[in-house]
């Protein structure tokens, strides 16, 4: 039995080991574009991944549908860098569509969808958390791809074509979809591992 508690506490050390691991490779160079609500963004699914993937020396672009300070549902202010017409998705390794009651501006949105196809179309790690899946599900982006969101969207993803999977976090090559703010911490890390570069021997 203490073979077994010791074998056990090994395994579970080595997995955290190599969490922490992946966690600490370097994303310098890497660029990131973060899309977030004019009013009414998730705060905690703003701030998880771009701390973690600033941390790890990422450089993330704040876009909006407006240049002034967009506000989160817990009373965070962020100056966007960009609007939405300004981005250019060639000019990104990932784009990252955050969630909170505000992102159903984007459901909608012309521009939104095509970044969110042009990401697909140009290979870039792709991501969206909360309700936020609903704009790539209205793009067309999660057709026959295994994918989730907040429960409230997860009807429309369904009727867009979506698998959907009752994971926190769900990845499905370069697509990563989360429920909501208790997934953030999750969601931020994977966006972190797929940007990772591919090591090569």
């Amino acid at each position: 039995m203490r073979y077994l508690i010791i074998a056990c506490i090994f395994a579970i050390a080595t997995f955290l080991y190599g969490e922490e691991k992946a966690m600490t490779t370097s994303l310098n160079g890497k660029k990131v574009l973060m899309i977030i609500a004019a009013e009414g963004f998730q705060d905690q699914e703003f701030a998880q991944p771009y701390n973690l993937l600033t941390g790890l020396g990422a450089a993330v672009k704040v876009a909006c549908s407006r240049k002034d300070k967009a506000t989160g549902i817990f009373g965070r202010e962020v100056k966007p860098d960009l609007s939405l017409d300004e981005c250019r998705v060639d000019d990104y390794d990932a784009v990252v569509f955050i969630g909170g009651p505000g992102a159903s501006e984007y459901f909608n949105n012309a521009q939104a969808q095509t970044i969110a196809r042009d990401a697909v179309s140009k290979g870039k790690v792709l991501g969206a958390i909360c309700i936020a899946p609903a704009t790539l599900a209205n793009a067309g982006v999660l057709k026959g791809r295994k994918a989730t969101s907040f429960p409230s969207e997860q009807n429309r993803l369904a009727e867009n074509g979506a698998q959907l999977v009752k994971q926190s976090v769900v990845v499905d090559g370069k697509l990563v979809t989360a429920v909501g703010p208790q997934a953030a911490k999750e969601f931020a890390e994977t966006l972190a591992r797929l940007m990772q570069p591919v090591e090569t021997h």
